[in-house]
């Protein structure tokens, strides 16, 4: 066998083997994982071992994962966060990289290094690689304003990396004037404007016809990766600026937590990064730092200037904006690893002979030490701020969150499970999501039913496992499919049932039909009930409609952390339409209630104006939720009865009835018989 190894196979199945074995080994030495094919690239690349070279295959796959970790950061870039701490994350990113360039730069010239090469060893300094994202993400605290910030912070700096890198590339080639400035601002410009705004068209038209295809909308995700990689180089930026961007413009179309996020997460981790480590392992030359004493020298400046200047950067920040001690730890952890925009900046002033082999030894070692010092700060102090919201949470909340989804038609299934992942996203359950099927006892040949029902749950295991959600089947076989219902709620302590509903009432007098109508008058928890017509995620507003004294109801707190955080995971914008109470008395209660999300308050008399003053506003788009109540309850009203039936009429909007969960029995003798006729319900006033 022939060294470095050239047959494809053997270079993959080597690969992979580094991939399994080393980030093993770094666990028996309690070292991040992600340390693991760093140290394997130092050692069987062609400045170690000599097994493998950095040829095209690597540089290849490493590329890609160097997009894909940029990529992923802008999907999971929390935007409301974002908007909210805007000007934290401007902060931090110009403190973050400006104090480091400036000590970087210093350290350039003491060193002999000329203006360019030394501000371009400063910029490198500056940018950082949010490689303990994944563990922030993983622990649950991806939302804290302290890693919002952060992440904000990220695209300032590489952003500034990469424009000094463009404009240090044109001193090099002589091309710095006014005609070289002109076309970086011009294309720049058109590039963010083509990608931040032309993508989410083109995203939503294409989600809304892809009919929930895992392959067909995977490959999508890549071509619009890629395509903004490539734009950005036509823009004279680097591809990595381009897969932020293109992160940012899916950021609210691709779910958390969902099957499409979950394909990309999983592509990038086991295959794409892990190459990317690799890469930069081989270009580190251990031969020059034990040849040459003053090869220590440059690397030890770096590494002092690296971790002080983001160190008293995110201090800074945190003493502005009172974190405690945890987040700024955090936020150091965060922006302490270097990486992409570091090693990017470090090949082409190499390439284009700014920087010596002294240089890119003493930045590859600066990785390899940040890429420790970053993920175990993240973790530590992670696991700390996941720890405290977990305490405060208990206090609020002891009842496991389990969620129930009663399913009979294999075409909405997937819909409302897409439904299920949200809400679980959004109360920060680990409880497995209960799909339910029930047959009734009385029909014939009840066994073919159960084993269809069967057939239909074990697509669900396989929907469900693409996003990592644990799924517990319920088959019932009882007298009816009601009582099925019911007792499944009971035996499982269920604390949420979604049910798809098709707008099509079997009875005249009823509200949904027999069955839904019997479940919500026996049962106590929180139940929605679903009409999907467009897909979750294209979803720009949800309209909250509140009737007249529900914010008296038991659940109601409850209820509305559920629906603020279904707006945080789609990302969109809440247009609060109150009947009849003033919107002071809301807005109070609204604002107390975590997390925060941006809302506009509407009031109107009557449900009459909804339909005749209101709904003309709705677009297609809106997501339509109302927070009803139980007959026997003290925001019930007969008009609320005839709200589903009428919204189905008068829109093409997908829309929730959401009924908040009842403290004690529901009593409801004296409700029945009550319903007004359509024609009296929508002249009535809605003062009683």
């Amino acid at each position: 066998m022939d060294f470095p190894l050239s047959d494809p196979v053997l270079i993959f199945g080597l690969t992979v083997i580094i991939f399994l074995v080393f980030p093993l080994m770094m666990k028996k030495f309690r070292l991040p994982a992600i340390i693991g094919p760093i140290i394997a690239g130092i050692i069987v690349g062609p400045n170690g071992l000599h097994i493998l070279q950095r040829g095209s295959t690597i540089e290849l796959l490493g590329t890609v994962g160097l997009l894909f970790i940029i990529f992923i950061a802008g999907l999971e870039l929390d935007m409301e966060g974002f908007k909210k701490y805007r000007n934290r994350s401007l902060l931090f990113g110009l403190l973050s990289f400006n104090i480091p360039l400036v000590i970087g730069t210093v350290i350039g010239l003491s060193l002999g290094f000329s203006w360019a090469a030394s501000i371009l060893i400063g910029s490198i300094i500056g940018s950082h690689t949010l490689l303990g994202y994944p563990i922030a993400s993983r622990l649950g605290v991806s939302k804290n304003k302290a890693v919002t910030t952060a992440i904000g912070g990220t695209l300032v700096t590489d952003t500034l990396a990469m424009l000094v890198l463009a404009v240090i590339t044109g001193t090099s080639e002589g091309e710095v004037n006014f005609s070289f400035w002109l076309k970086l601002i011009v294309s720049t410009l058109i590039f963010t404007i083509v990608i931040l705004f032309g993508t989410p068209l083109l995203s939503k038209w294409f989600f809304k016809n892809s009919n929930n295809d895992g392959t067909f909308e995977f490959n999508y995700v890549l071509v619009i990766l890629f395509t903004s990689g490539a734009l950005a180089l036509f823009a004279g930026l680097q591809p990595i600026i381009g897969a932020f961007l293109a992160g940012l413009s899916l950021n609210r179309y691709i779910i958390d937590h969902g099957p499409l996020m979950n394909r990309l997460r999983f592509s990038a981790n086991a295959l794409f990064i892990p190459f990317f480590l690799l890469s930069v392992g081989m270009l580190m030359d251990l031969r020059v730092l034990i040849s040459n004493p003053s090869a220590w020298i440059v690397t030890l400046l770096i590494l002092i200037s690296v971790v002080f200047g983001k160190a008293f950067s995110g201090w800074i920040t945190s003493k502005i904006y009172n974190y405690s001690s945890t987040e700024n730890k955090l936020v150091f952890g965060l922006s302490i690893s270097q990486a992409a925009a570091t090693l990017a900046s470090t090949l082409v002033g190499y390439e284009i002979g700014l920087l010596n082999q002294e240089t890119v030894n003493a930045v590859i070692v600066m990785i390899l030490v940040t890429c420790v010092l970053g993920p175990y700060f993240t973790e530590k102090y992670a696991r700390k701020l996941a720890v405290q919201g977990n305490l405060e949470s208990k206090k609020v909340e002891k009842k496991p969150e389990r969620i129930l989804i009663p399913l009979a038609n294999p075409n909405t299934m997937e819909s409302l499970l897409d439904l299920g992942f949200i809400i679980r996203k959004a109360k920060g359950t680990e409880e497995p999501i209960y799909p339910l099927t029930v047959v009734p006892k009385a029909i014939k040949k009840a066994d073919r039913q159960v084993a269809e029902a069967e057939k239909m749950l074990g697509h669900t295991v396989m929907y469900a496992s693409g996003a990592e959600v644990p799924i517990r089947l319920l088959t019932r076989v009882d007298e009816n499919i009601g009582r099925g219902l019911e007792r499944a709620v009971i035996e499982e302590r269920i604390t949420t049932t979604i049910v798809g509903w098709n707008g099509k009432k079997s009875v005249s007098q009823k509200l949904f039909g027999g069955i839904i109508d019997n479940f919500l008058d026996h049962t106590n928890q929180r139940i929605i009930v679903a009409k999907l017509v467009n897909p979750l995620n294209t979803t720009d507003r949800i309209i909250l409609v509140l009737p007249k004294y529900i914010i008296s109801k038991p659940g109601f707190h409850n209820a509305l952390a559920i629906i603020k955080g279904i707006a945080i995971q789609l990302s969109a914008s809440i247009h609060c339409v109150i009947i009849k109470n003033s919107i002071e008395e809301y807005r109070d209660v609204y604002e107390k209630v975590k997390p925060s999300v941006k809302t506009d308050f509407f009031q109107i008399n009557t449900i009459d104006s909804l339909f005749s003053d209101y709904m003309g506003k709705v677009r297609k788009d809106d997501l339509i939720i109302i927070m009803s109540a139980r007959k026997g309850t003290i925001a019930w009203k007969p008009e609320l009865e005839v709200l589903p039936g009428k919204l189905t009429e008068l829109t093409s909007s997908s829309y929730l009835v959401f009924y908040p969960s009842e403290s004690d029995e529901i009593d409801v003798r004296g409700t029945r018989g009550t319903e007004l006729p359509k024609e009296v319900l929508f002249k009535k006033d809605y003062n009683d």
